[in-house]
């Protein structure tokens, strides 16, 4: 699934081909997403100039007057923006067509993706309105996330994958920060003191800006805005590496299931 830095990835790419464009027309060819694309998306945007691109979590939004299009790419979706757009092919489910004849295509095999209407930023939205900060905002320090895990007794991977706690950071980006803050994925978020603390904050703004700079990490399906493939996943230290060596101190990559999702940990760098 597309994280916080592909979804950023995309956001950058596709900002300077539609800020400042205007609509000119929205083909849907399957409304068949994971919440249907409203009736009246078309007639909602048609016409309309893009003001900006904006990130909130994983969704993008993509500012129009008051209001906004909110996307999220799902498991599968990319978003492609085409000055010679190629015949559209099975699982093209959207394309915008902006004034100068660019097209955003989004794509989503899977169809677990949003394209959704958003009358109003200033009111927000049901997906959004429950979202905790975001990595990169000075909300998240260490302070916020000491008050925070007090009454966590869960695992410290869970919670920093929680979205009320702080959004976008997905299993691959949560295995990655944990070993860089030298914390074993599995231990209980009140027993992490406030200096442990302190360097995951710093150890999860680390890895995203590296995954970012990177194009963020394709493993099957994503793909940025100009069809090139990310390549953080050259980067790991731990994640999909259990059975290899560790890149610090040679001991072996371990794997265990925490809340039904991997975890990838170095026993040696990492300590409960």
């Amino acid at each position: 699934m597309p994280e916080l830095p592909e979804v950023e990835t995309t956001r950058r790419g596709i900002a300077p081909h539609v800020t400042g464009r205007r609509v000119a027309r929205i083909d849907i060819y399957d409304r068949r997403l994971r919440w249907p694309v409203p009736a009246d998306l078309e007639a909602r945007v048609r016409g309309h100039t893009i003001d900006r691109i904006d990130r909130r979590s994983k969704y993008l939004l993509f500012r129009v007057g008051e209001g906004a299009l909110l996307v999220h790419l799902g498991m599968t979706g990319t978003l492609r923006v085409f000055h010679d757009a190629p015949p559209r092919k099975a699982h093209d489910h959207v394309d915008i067509v902006l004034d100068d004849g660019t097209l955003l295509r989004y794509r989503d095999p899977r169809r677990f993706g949003a394209m959704l209407w958003m009358p109003s930023i200033a009111r927000g939205h049901p997906l959004l309105d429950a979202l905790g900060p975001e990595p990169f905002d000075d909300a998240f320090d260490a302070d916020y996330l000491w008050r925070t895990t007090r009454a966590r007794r869960a695992a410290i991977k869970l919670v920093l994958m929680d979205n009320r706690v702080v959004t976008g950071v997905g299993n691959i980006y949560a295995n990655e920060a944990l070993f860089r803050a030298g914390i074993r994925p599995s231990t209980r978020a009140n027993r992490v003191s406030r200096a442990r603390l302190a360097k995951l904050v710093d150890a999860v703004r680390d890895v995203l800006r590296a995954a970012i700079a990177k194009g963020g990490s394709t493993l099957r399906d994503y793909v940025g805005s100009d069809g090139a493939s990310g390549c953080f996943q050259l980067e790991y230290f731990v994640y999909g590496r259990d059975g290899q060596r560790c890149r610090t101190c040679a001991a072996t990559i371990r794997l265990s299931r925490i809340g039904q999702r991997s975890a990838f940990y170095c026993a040696n760098c990492q300590r409960p």
